[in-house]
């Protein structure tokens, strides 16, 4: 077998575990040999480039980072459907369809997935291209993102000329729920159903990020097959079975009884999906029919969407708790009498904030309705005020944590109280992880995983105690051993002799971010004399305001964050300055850096820039003062220009560079 026919071998091999796997959920390969197979594989690629085809699966992942998504103007149009909200208005549609057509009448049934309608593109085959549903007629382009999705097969069975499938994109609830913990832990914002997470990881312009997602993908219609025909739907579905796609579960139902009993049937069922839904498509399944029937300016006669109202029934508040977020945030939590909701038990219901709970007035001991937000969320809709006992009084979250009794101050938006703690038990988990990120004190191996790992095994209780830690006791840990044990504590140790930047970057202290820790450190030089300032004089320095100043000075001045302090100081963390002071040559100036730079990374650019007093931005717009171009610059020169913004070359923004500092000497 020569290398070009084991390439093709391999690719077939690597795709059919795909579906194997992802689509059938029956693994045909270890992951060992996978893996092996995978390997081998890249290494014949990397030796003949030339045999290197968009649907190899070494290519799910392959594509750079985009500076923008293209429009993509769908040759079938992606309708949306007609909603009808109870079963007299789904049987009027179902008699308007059998009154425009002859013959008797079938209808398929299928769960209505609550994510994002995306069209996807073969030719020959092969996938070309994948866009967004956008406004039904023009979307985005999002191809290298769906190429990461490991159950859309790159290479079809049957290779027509050119097929266009329709599905929807989801995020799985495990993976969402997973997704959410993950942010939680690094302090991030989280998603608020799975929805939105997969709408956000398809906008990401980086396909390793969308990768991380874990999406996949159900297909539920045939826009366009060209050298193929069909009479039904059912049988498009089981063409795409046949092509392995992951296709939508459906049940061809007649009279309107049966199609009732299979919208109740899966309503009941909907806990049993992976992913969210929210309704029951009901869909003509004879093709000829659809033609004759055709589309409103808006929906399809043929299809109907079925939504399914949120469930509400009474319970009893019974008490309410507070909970400390890994982020502070104090959430309190009703506890209500056992309800059964959405196939599902409920005994607690969220209760937002202090201004949620305020606005609709519960106390402990009001019967309230009770629904699923999203169907996923239980939440109180509201008081019934006519069974509320006498003796009630309203109800305010503490003035304090209750985990570690620190002082609460509620955020400048109002909408959260959060806890002040330095060494709060319940926020530990996102101290470490942050303090040990590559913004903070840089300690490569302690991700979250050894974190957890570390905190379950009770060895560190405050960030300081990763300077005690016993290099025998790490390596019994859970994948850890000898070596992984030695490289962590030389990472750690390592980290004491970090710039004191880093460090008040690594406190977590609200508002400040790298930069402000940066401009801290510069003015003041030395941790102690940052802890002796009052708010006036952190306020006369450049770029630290009023909210940040007051944020900086209570947490150095609380007793947790003296006490975190006083021990970084014992083990010999460096809690002086080096770095050199922020020059003014570029004060007042903004920068966008786009396109591929020869001599620097972005990173190394924008270090440049702040080093002289000027700022970065991501974004281009009236109040940039220069746009640097790099190769293969996009859509953010194109602005530039047309906003008439000066634009840089390497060339021109190195001379610049030379010139400042020039000035400065």
């Amino acid at each position: 077998m020569d290398e070009r026919q084991e390439i093709e071998q391999l690719r077939r091999e690597l795709e059919q575990a795909n579906y194997d796997y992802y689509v059938l959920d029956n693994p045909t390969l270890s992951d060992y040999d996978f893996d092996h197979k995978m390997r081998r594989l890249e290494e014949l690629e990397a030796v003949h480039p030339e045999l290197v085809t968009p649907d190899s699966p070494t290519q799910r992942v392959g594509g750079k980072a985009a500076e923008g998504f293209r429009e993509v103007v769908h040759e079938v149009p992606l309708e949306s459907l007609q909603d009808v909200f109870d079963f007299a208005e789904l049987r009027e549609f179902a008699q308007r369809v059998r009154e425009g057509v002859e013959g008797s009448v079938e209808f398929d049934v299928e769960p209505k997935v609550d994510g994002l309608s995306m069209a996807l593109e073969y030719r020959d085959g092969v996938f070309v291209r994948g866009a967004t549903r956008g406004d039904g007629r023009v979307g985005e382009d999002v191809t290298e993102n769906l190429r990461t999705i490991k159950s859309i097969p790159m290479r079809l069975p049957e290779p027509l000329p050119h097929l266009i499938v329709r599905g929807e994109v989801y995020m799985p609830k495990a993976v969402f729920e997973q997704l959410n913990a993950e942010r939680e832990l690094r302090g991030e914002a989280l998603f608020a159903n799975p929805r939105n997470a997969a709408a956000g990881s398809m906008r990401q312009l980086d396909p390793k990020v969308a990768a991380e997602r874990k999406l996949d993908m159900v297909v539920f219609n045939i826009q366009k097959a060209e050298g193929r025909s069909f009479t039904t739907h059912t049988e498009t579905l089981e063409y795409l079975e046949r092509q392995h796609f992951r296709v939508i579960p459906h049940t061809l139902c007649q009279a309107e009884g049966q199609i009732e009993e299979r919208i109740r049937a899966i309503g009941d069922g909907r806990e049993k999906f992976p992913y969210d839904i929210d309704g029951a498509v009901v869909k003509l399944n004879n093709l000829a029919d659809r033609e004759l029937l055709g589309s409103t300016a808006k929906f399809p006669r043929w299809a109907a969407a079925y939504k399914y109202p949120p469930e509400q029934k009474p319970s009893k508040v019974l008490d309410i708790v507070v909970q400390v977020g890994r982020t502070g945030v104090l959430t309190p939590k009703a506890v209500v009498e056992p309800v059964r909701l959405a196939g599902t038990t409920v005994t607690n219901a969220t209760l937002h904030n202090q201004d949620f709970i305020s606005e609709k007035d519960i106390r402990i001991g009001d019967t309230v309705l009770v629904q699923k937000a999203g169907e996923i969320i239980p939440e109180i809709v509201g008081v019934v005020q006519e069974l509320r006992p006498e003796g009630t009084v309203p109800y305010h979250l503490p003035d304090r944590c209750p985990v570690c009794g620190a002082p609460v101050v509620r955020d400048e938006d109002g909408a959260h109280i959060r806890c002040t703690g330095a060494e709060c038990p319940a926020q530990l988990l996102r101290h470490l992880v942050h303090f040990a990120s590559r913004d903070a004190m840089d300690i490569e191996g302690l991700g979250p995983a050894v974190v957890e790992s570390l905190v379950n095994a009770g060895m560190v209780k405050i960030p300081s105690d990763l300077y005690h830690l016993d290099g025998e006791a790490v390596a019994e840990l859970d994948r850890m051993g000898k070596k992984s044990a030695e490289n962590l504590l030389s990472a750690i140790e390592k980290s004491k002799g970090n710039d004191l930047s880093r460090l008040i970057f690594a406190f977590g202290i609200r508002q400040v971010g790298q930069k402000a820790g940066k401009v801290l450190a510069v003015h003041f030089r030395t941790l102690d004399a940052l802890m002796a300032a009052t708010e006036e004089e952190l306020t006369q320095i450049p770029d630290i305001g009023a909210i940040t100043a007051a944020n900086v000075v209570s947490w150095l001045h609380s007793e947790q964050g003296r006490h975190l302090v006083e021990e970084l100081r014992k083990v010999g963390v460096n809690l002086e300055s080096t770095e050199a002071p922020v020059g003014t040559q570029l004060a007042g100036k903004t920068f966008v850096l786009t396109g591929a730079l020869e001599r620097f990374t972005r990173e190394e650019a924008g270090a440049k820039i702040e080093a002289l007093g000027g700022k970065v931005s991501g974004s281009v717009s009236k109040k940039t003062s220069f746009v640097v171009a790099g190769e293969a610059a996009g859509s953010k020169l194109r602005k530039a220009q047309e906003l008439g913004i000066p634009v840089l070359s390497e060339e021109e923004f190195l001379h610049l560079l030379a010139d400042c500092e020039a000035g400065a000497e």
